[in-house]
């Protein structure tokens, strides 16, 4: 069985809104063994990002300047990932998004679910630990993955942690790694990914000020809802990220 571990890092929330996919980052498995093969691109979106979407990737318009867009890549990202069935963490997000730039390049290429199935490992998270937080973040400690070295979120870094949480996540035989007497090839299976970071991201100093006016802007919204979307996300994730 050949599986694409995926991620997305995006200009925001919701594709609905314009938001883009700046950051894809896959990695291979076959028959549950990381292969070494992986597929990484930035992207160059057509607009800003929303507040707060910098200081979760750590990614700036000045450093997408000079990457491809979508339509670039897309037929070397559909061709990696045909005939796969793709491992992603809240996949409704990440396909919607997907689904929104293959629309935009043409509708020849048609959806994500064309070209591939897709297995949500938060779904499974949810329904192995019901009531439990199930970010990846919360994953990774609950399950012994180490994610020390995750400072900000990138595509390439999170697919790369997820391939170890989804081992452990379906082992089926403890947290993480196999019972006394397990096959060598079982044990190898869950050996962890070996994550070797991308390449220097560029970070976003925000002022005294601009911390203020974000969080004057969060109270307002607490005000009218009762609760904004950043205090959701926050909620989501574990106390260092956002997912």
């Amino acid at each position: 069985m050949r599986q694409i571990i995926l991620d997305t890092e995006t200009t925001g929330l919701n594709w609905k809104t314009g938001n883009r996919v700046v950051e894809i980052g896959c990695v291979e498995l076959v028959e549950r063994r990381p292969t070494g093969n992986h597929f990484h691109r930035y992207l160059k979106p057509d607009c800003d990002f929303e507040q707060g979407a910098q200081e979760v990737t750590g990614l700036t318009l000045e450093f997408l300047a000079d990457k491809p867009v979508f339509t670039d890549v897309v037929d070397e990202f559909l061709e990696f990932i045909r005939g796969a069935e793709l491992i992603i963490h809240n996949a409704a997000f990440d396909v919607g998004f997907l689904d929104n730039e293959l629309a935009l390049a043409g509708a020849q290429y048609g959806r994500i679910l064309d070209h591939a199935t897709v297995e949500d490992t938060l779904l499974m998270a949810r329904q192995r630990f019901p009531g439990q937080r199930n970010s990846l973040d919360a994953l990774c400690k609950r399950l012994g993955v180490d994610n020390s070295h995750r400072q900000l979120h990138g595509a390439l870094l999170d697919a790369q942690i997820l391939s170890d949480v989804y081992i452990a996540l379906t082992s089926g035989q403890g947290e993480i790694g196999f019972d006394e007497g397990a096959s060598a090839a079982q044990a190898q299976a869950t050996t962890s990914f070996k994550v070797t970071a991308p390449s220097a991201r560029p970070r976003v100093q925000v002022s005294g000020d601009e911390l203020a006016a974000h969080e004057a802007r969060l109270e307002k919204l607490r005000k009218k809802a009762g609760k904004a979307v950043w205090d959701v996300m926050l909620e989501e994730e574990a106390a260092t990220a956002v997912a």
